[in-house]
């Protein structure tokens, strides 16, 4: 009988852990999403589905749920085929390469504060260094971060910035997962470099594109640290994402349903689009070489 406990007992601190920030935070959101509280009162009424009619009827939210599609459809492919073309040029195991691996991942470990108060200093209109590049090529001073139509733009650079170099280390994994036999058969057979990249690098490494398409729009849909430190949602709501809007109805007007009912909104939108990208790409991926 204990052998039998034994796996579950090994795994039951991980379980309790999952249990405890996940699962239970997630019931306890779907709760709130139906009453209505303001974390200063004890009584927690029950409204029903009011909280998400209020949400759906707010021009705010669909104005945030735009914003936050159009960072994720521009920001991802950028990422990703950054990504690929960089690892494509960094696989070979040299000296060079690992200290350019070395310092590209660097940002994917810093401090998202850190990296946005430095970039807001970068493109500040009055003294950012981008501006007096700009002024000494006299192309101008762009008011980068008060801009509606730049503003979206930089965020998505730096989001980029940061993140890149995650995804160049788990393609570069894929990329010496490759057989080099199948190189040396497509060199035989005179392939160019583009084609050898298209019919042979592109095919086997979609496993690892699959898996960070998933996890980058995941993190597209989720970003916040970069918004409420550079923008704070403006200006105009140019910069205004879900999870920015989430923090400003539950955290500064203390709206803790709609706030839970926005959450229950993007995961169950988080869920919806993982079985899509299942059903779409997921089938045209193949695991073996």
């Amino acid at each position: 009988m204990y052998r039998k406990l034994t796996p579950y007992l090994f795994v039951a601190p991980l379980m309790i852990f999952i249990a405890a920030f996940t699962y239970i935070p997630i019931l306890t959101s779907l709760n709130l999403s139906v009453r209505q509280w303001n974390f200063l009162t004890p009584d927690m009424p029950f409204v029903g589905l009011r909280n998400y009619e209020e949400l759906f009827a707010s021009a705010e939210f669909w104005n945030s749920l735009w914003v936050t599609t159009v960072f994720a459809v521009l920001s991802v492919p950028l990422r990703l085929g950054a990504a690929l073309v960089i690892a494509s040029w960094l696989v070979r195991e040299t000296l060079p390469s690992r200290l350019l691996r070395g310092a590209l991942f660097l940002p994917s470990v810093t401090s998202t504060v850190s990296i946005a108060v430095v970039f807001s200093w970068v493109f500040s209109t009055d003294y950012g260094m981008m501006n007096a590049l700009l002024g000494w090529l006299g192309l101008g001073r762009p008011q980068w971060l008060q801009d509606p139509h730049l503003a979206l733009w930089v965020l998505i650079l730096v989001n980029t910035w940061k993140q890149i170099g995650y995804d160049i280390v788990i393609y570069i994994a894929g990329l010496q997962a490759i057989p080099q036999e199948l190189y040396d058969a497509a060199a035989v057979d005179g392939g160019r470099r583009f084609s050898v990249f298209r019919r042979v690098t592109m095919p086997l490494v979609m496993p690892t594109t699959y898996f960070l398409l998933v996890i980058s729009v995941i993190e597209a849909f989720q970003v916040f640290t970069i918004v409420n430190v550079m923008t704070r949602g403006g200006p105009a709501g140019a910069t205004d994402m879900l999870v920015n809007l989430l923090y400003e109805i539950g955290f500064e007007l203390f709206d803790i349903g709609r706030g839970s009912a926005l959450a229950v909104i993007l995961f169950v939108l988080l869920v919806a689009l993982a079985i899509l990208k299942s059903r779409i790409i997921g089938r045209k991926v193949h695991y073996e070489a």
